[in-house]
C-alpha cells in the first residue's frame, strides 16, 4: 500500500426541474462546508478533458433568477476566472488586462457601484 494517503470529498448539485426541464430550484452541498443544501439560482461548471484537450461545461440559472443578478454573476465570475487563471500560472499582466477588461463590462452593464 501506498505511504501517500489519499482522499475523498464530493460536490453535490441537485437541479429541480420543471415539465420542460427547465431549472426551478437548485441546491447545492459540499463535504467539509458549512453550505448544506444552500439554495443558488445560477452556477457555471466547467471542466477539462485531458483526452479531447477540450473544455465540457454545463450552465444552469432558474427562471427567477434576474436579468441585473446575471450581469453581476459574469462579472464576478470573469473576475474570479482572472484571480485563478494568475495564481495558476503567474501571468500578471494577461490578468490585469483581464480585469480590466471586467470593470469595461461592469460600465457596460450598469453594474458599477456609484
Amino acid at each position: 500500500m501506498s505511504k501517500n494517503k489519499t482522499k475523498t470529498s464530493e460536490i453535490n448539485i441537485q437541479v429541480d426541474l420543471n415539465e420542460n426541464n427547465l431549472p426551478i430550484e437548485m441546491r447545492w452541498d459540499a463535504e467539509g462546508s458549512d453550505s448544506k443544501k444552500a439554495l443558488t439560482s445560477a452556477f457555471l461548471l466547467s471542466l477539462w478533458d485531458p483526452q479531447e484537450k477540450n473544455t465540457m461545461k454545463i450552465d444552469l440559472w432558474t427562471k427567477e433568477m434576474s436579468v441585473e443578478e446575471m450581469k453581476q454573476f459574469f462579472h464576478q465570475s470573469l473576475l474570479s476566472m482572472a484571480d485563478t487563471f494568475e495564481k495558476a500560472t503567474g501571468e500578471n499582466l494577461i490578468c490585469e488586462d483581464l480585469r480590466d477588461y471586467c470593470y469595461h463590462f461592469a460600465e457596460k452593464m450598469k453594474i458599477l457601484p456609484e
